[in-house]
């Protein structure tokens, strides 16, 4: 087993170091926030991800993992250190390297034998070279230091799971001692290698997320064209899904990708081939049309309403995905502002995501309207106008479609996640809205003819 230091402790950093420790590495993580470290020596994980607490607290408790601020002595006698601090978005597309060059100088300064520094993050093609020619630069103690490229492919809600059951490992390294150090750390996994060089290590992780997010967003256009000639994407996606070559997953549609991944990976890919005098059109393509899908449902609901003023709308999911209460690039923060704007009273729905999205609303335009969170679905949707659904958490996709005209002033849901029927919701006698499917339509006047009569 070896002795591991990993720099970072967000979805990428503590999962990692958490899972190193669970196959029975020594691991150290560090992270330069004093009460973040409090709180994971106390056995509470920072993020929301299933399992991650779990095994933080059972390799704590085995003496497996421990956490500090103290880099220098983290670093000094490492066998390896694991680099897994973000690469933010820049205004041009770019990404941020500025954390990744202070970890590099924290740890030429702190090495005090032959080490492997590991980059985790997700960094533009060649940064790795750059990397270790800026530790050698700035090497303290006359050491051997290479570094090596391991990108994660980690999907947020499933963490741990993808870490510790990943379809393969990707590593990148430019001599045989590198390489052969990454295998004897990643045997007790028990997974597929693919050991290739630094560059095409750094390419595989961009060319990976940025074909997911090309199958998103095509299957996003098709749905919006299915509307148009009166095409289901439903039954679209599920013929398309027989064949091999095209597979089953990402072919659902919906209101667009988030998160920390996909938006990032797309634009810096872009911005690198940018660089290289070269645009990759596809990927610019995948770009425009999740920019434009985020906000379809509200230029949707526009069309149908004369005014959002007034009205109390409830929105259903505020994170970008389920099983994470990560906000990056969430739908929810595109169009939540937009309903405020039009003087709407959001009430909000989500089941680990209120918080967070409370911390970034106060310090954003809050428009005319009102913000509320509600403790239960139920409460958003009691007397609501009309409801946005936004993530597809397990506890919304369990609402009945009866709920909502029970529940509701008006029946009138607008769906990004096509989590219901088209027929149930129109046997329900809710008016239904979603992405690539034909809506249910309820004869508004029909049905207050009917209670006149009722009455009379």
């Amino acid at each position: 087993m070896f002795k591991i230091a990993v720099a970072g402790t967000g979805y990428v950093g503590l999962v990692a170091g958490a899972c190193f420790a669970e196959v029975g590495h020594q691991v150290t993580c560090v992270d330069m926030d004093e009460n973040k470290v409090k709180v994971m020596q106390s056995g509470i994980s920072p993020i929301y991800e299933e399992g991650l607490e779990a095994l933080m607290q059972r390799n704590y408790e085995a003496g497996r993992i421990r956490y500090t601020t103290d880099y220098k002595a983290s670093y000094k006698d490492a066998d390896a250190i694991f680099i897994g601090v973000g690469t933010p978005e820049q205004p041009d597309g770019s990404a941020n390297l500025t954390y990744i060059a202070t970890v590099a100088r924290q740890i030429a300064e702190s090495v005090e034998k032959d080490c492997l520094v590991v980059v985790k993050s997700t960094v533009p093609v060649g940064t790795n070279d750059k990397v270790e020619q800026f530790i050698r630069d700035f090497l303290v103690h006359n050491v051997n230091v290479e570094v090596a490229s391991n990108p994660e492919f980690l999907a947020q809600g499933s963490a741990v799971h993808d870490t510790l059951h990943a379809e393969r490992i990707i590593i990148g390294t430019e001599s045989k001692w590198a390489e052969e150090l990454l295998m004897q750390i990643y045997q007790p996994f028990h997974l597929p290698i693919v050991a290739v060089n630094r560059r095409s290590a750094e390419m595989i992780k961009y060319a990976s997320n940025d074909f997911l997010a090309l199958k998103i967003s095509y299957m996003n256009d098709i749905a919006n064209l299915c509307e148009l000639v009166g095409a289901d994407i439903e039954d679209v996606a599920r013929g398309m899904s027989y064949d091999e070559r095209i597979g089953s997953k990402f072919l659902n549609a919906g209101i667009g990708y988030g998160g920390s991944c996909f938006p990032k990976d797309t634009k810096a890919l872009a911005y690198i081939a940018k660089q290289q005098g070269y645009e990759l059109k596809t990927v610019k393509a995948a770009i425009d049309v999740n920019k434009e899908q985020k906000t379809l449902l509200y230029r949707k609901a526009s069309k149908r309403l004369i005014t959002f003023n007034g009205l109390k709308v409830a929105v259903l999911g505020l994170t970008f995905k389920p099983g994470t209460d990560d906000l990056r690039e969430a739908a929810s923060l595109e169009n939540i502002p937009l309903l405020l704007e039009q003087g709407a009273d959001v009430c909000a729905f989500d089941p680990v995501g209120a918080d967070n999205f409370a911390k970034v609303h106060a310090a954003g335009k809050k428009g005319s309207g009102s913000m509320t969170y509600a403790a239960t679905i139920e409460q958003a949707l009691e007397g609501a106008n009309v409801c946005f659904i936004f993530t597809e958490w397990g506890e919304i996709k369990a609402v009945s479609p009866g709920a909502y005209k029970n529940l509701m002033r008006t029946p009138l849901v607008y769906d990004g996640r096509n989590i219901y029927s088209v027929a149930q919701m129109q046997a329900a006698g809710v008016e239904y809205h979603s992405i690539g499917r034909r809506p249910a339509r309820i004869d508004r006047l029909k049905e207050s003819k009917n209670i006149e009569l009722q009455y009379s």
